[in-house]
């Protein structure tokens, strides 16, 4: 089985190859209907929301605008579907694209392996929830 094989291949190499992949929506609720579209189609494991300040130079003109970034969790073999969906849906002319290699492990990583294979995960489940009290340890994922 697939999930079996990766997990097996993680566990030797103790870790787990993601792509982070930033872009950013003109709004939240834009930016969570993409973010849900992207995690139905299997797409990305985890989609962060965050609320952001940005400028840039557009079409000659300085530009202020309140936007909302995305950081798409996703695996390397994802990468190209992802981007030809994400240019398919995205409600900009020029979407924000930007690629970041990185690594996990732990049970995040195996969550994020299983999300990312199609694996058994039930609809509704998240990653896995942080133990000790807050301030103990980095963060959950």
């Amino acid at each position: 089985m697939l999930w079996e094989q990766g997990l097996k291949a993680m566990e030797a190499a103790n870790h787990v190859d993601l792509v982070l992949v930033l872009t950013t929506e003109s709004s939240l609720e834009k930016a969570e209907q993409l973010a849900a579209t992207l995690l139905e189609k299997g797409l990305v494991a985890c989609v962060s929301c965050l609320p952001i300040r940005s400028h840039y130079l557009w079409e000659g003109s300085y530009t202020r605008s309140e936007e909302v970034q995305l950081l798409l969790k996703t695996h390397p073999a994802s990468l190209e579907k992802l981007y030809q969906t994400v240019l398919e849906l995205h409600s900009y002319e020029t979407p924000e694209w930007i690629t970041l290699g990185a690594q996990t492990r732990g049970a995040y990583g195996a969550w994020c392996f299983e999300q990312l294979a199609g694996g058994a995960a039930k609809a509704g489940d998240g990653p896995p929830a942080p133990s000790g009290n807050p301030g103990d340890g980095g963060p959950a994922g």
